[in-house]
């Protein structure tokens, strides 16, 4: 399989969070880590530490995408609240769409969210990259 995942987390989500996110939502797709070639996040999350943890863990570049850009994508689950702190309605399924150069009906993981241990959460999305 050839995977994008899109991220987002709250501020300051520590990166063990941020992986376990991943862990579950590659499990529920049947998917690998070795499976993931781009992963995306909003542009806010930029300088996230959990996120470039997680990243460089893995040995992934992430592609970080503005607002703007993110709000065009349609997706399943746009969430108001998602977008009063971010001007977008969606990060992690618009970001996998976009970095996976693909539409809503390739995702296989719409909206993994997962509150860690500490209230925080981080949210994955998958899509199928089709070339």
């Amino acid at each position: 399989m050839n995977l994008s995942l899109g991220l987002g987390c709250d501020r300051g989500t520590p990166a063990a969070t941020i992986a376990q996110a991943i862990s579950d939502a590659l499990i529920a797709c049947d998917a690998q880590l070795a499976d993931v070639s781009r992963v995306a996040s909003i542009d806010l999350k930029a300088n996230e530490d959990g996120l470039l943890q997680v990243a460089q863990k893995y040995g992934w570049s992430i592609h970080f995408y503005p607002a703007a850009e993110l709000a065009t994508v349609d997706v399943p689950n746009p969430s108001e609240i998602v977008r009063k702190h971010t001007g977008s309605p969606s990060v992690s399924e618009a970001a996998a769409l976009l970095i996976g150069g693909v539409d809503m009906k390739y995702l296989l993981v719409e909206k993994h969210k997962l509150r860690g241990p500490d209230g925080r959460n981080a949210t994955v999305s998958i899509a199928r990259i089709h070339e």
